[in-house]
């Protein structure tokens, strides 16, 4: 029985497509949801007042940024008015007046020795196609979690009990205020990219590393105030998509996007079995527009997913289907196991659907960039 999609509100975006990234919605809690877009020059944020198409979003606030979009990543504070921005070289904490509130430097994920200004490799071809981490505020915006490529420069003062500056990647709990290294522990990985998942519990959080064909690493950290605990699971094969809203599960899809797993945290730990598995060849049909001389056409899961709920997903099948026609959705009740019910919206959406944890999610338009939420019939 499929479900349906009905338009809740539409938001035009402050930057234009030819200049600036897709925008997305960094959701914090019902009352708390930042529209963020990227732009060369700044990042541009704004309040999501809440119910969904109560009123506009607030005014936009402007950060402006210390390099160019294509150069790394950034992550948003929940009170909307600090940035930090994960660079090739550093991580960078900015603030709505342009201020650097602090930085931590790191080894280049391009490979170079050092540079000191962005101008240095503005125009390096290798600096500006590398690999790169990721990082995001806590919760509670007092911790920043970074996936870094260490060493760190103030390795070159602080070695560990055998002389030996700290390598490798690394990911850290940074203190949000000052920049000061909280803690720090090594991935074991080589990144293509990177991406973080928060948790409801600002001391828990999810990273999943992408190794282009090599893998997937999942790493779910702890921090308890003193100690970070770090674990890996699902033999460097699991994509971690998103945590529940109320934090009790995960939901990953694996590498090779056959099956979309559900899993419960058990004291803040990932249980290593799933809770349930939906594996796309069983529960997901052919599409109805593929050619039918092509029998091996399947379906396959998109990596990004997302809980509605806390019982309920929504997922896509879009990169699969494209070769076919128009990309489906799905809603998952992972009370009821092994089942994917089509979610019809009522024109054509493009792209990723992104939940937004109260049972609305959000679609992107290619074409103008505008923001599209919608909610069940």
């Amino acid at each position: 029985m499929p479900s349906f999609a009905r338009l809740l509100t539409t938001i035009a975006p402050v930057l234009p497509p030819a200049g600036a990234d897709a925008p997305h919605v960094e959701s914090w809690s019902p009352s708390r949801r930042l529209l963020v877009q990227r732009g060369d020059a700044e990042l541009v944020v704004q309040e999501l007042a809440g119910p969904v198409g109560g009123r506009p979003p607030a005014p936009p606030v402007r950060i402006p940024a210390p390099w160019p979009r294509r150069f790394g990543r950034c992550a948003v504070a929940p009170s909307g008015d600090v940035a930090v921005f994960s660079g090739v070289h550093a991580l960078t904490a900015v603030d709505r007046t342009g201020a650097v509130r602090w930085e931590v430097r790191h080894r280049c994920w391009a490979g170079c020795a050092s540079h000191d200004t962005f101008e240095e490799y503005a125009h390096d071809r290798g600096h500006r196609y590398a690999s790169g981490g990721s990082a995001v505020f806590s919760a509670d915006g007092a911790l920043v979690w970074a996936h870094v490529r260490g060493p760190l420069e103030r390795d070159d003062h602080e070695r560990d009990g055998h002389g030996r500056a700290a390598g490798a990647e690394e990911w850290l709990v940074v203190d949000a205020a000052d920049g000061r290294i909280l803690a720090r522990a090594a991935t074991g990985s080589a990144a293509a990219g990177s991406v973080h998942v928060p948790h409801v519990d600002p001391g828990q959080m999810g990273l999943s590393i992408g190794e282009g064909q090599d893998g997937a690493p999942l790493r779910w950290g702890r921090w308890d105030g003193e100690r970070l605990s770090v674990d890996s699971f699902a033999g460097e094969a699991l994509v971690l998509s998103a945590v529940s809203p109320g934090g009790a599960r995960l939901l990953t899809v694996t590498h090779g996007q056959e099956a979309l797993v559900a899993h419960r945290l058990v004291d803040g730990s990932a249980d290593p079995e799933p809770e349930a598995e939906l594996r796309a060849e069983e529960v997901i049909p052919r599409h109805p527009e593929a050619d039918p001389d092509a029998p091996d056409v399947e379906a396959f899961w998109d990596y990004e997913a997302a809980f509605l709920d806390e019982h309920t997903v929504i997922a896509g099948t879009v990169e699969s289907d494209e070769e076919s026609g128009a990309g489906r959705y799905w809603i998952v009740d992972l009370a009821r196991r092994g089942t994917a019910e089509p979610l019809v919206h009522p024109y054509p959406v493009t792209g990723t659907a992104r939940a937004l944890g109260d049972g609305t999610w959000y679609t992107v338009s290619p074409t103008d960039h505008g923001v599209r939420i919608w909610g069940l019939r």
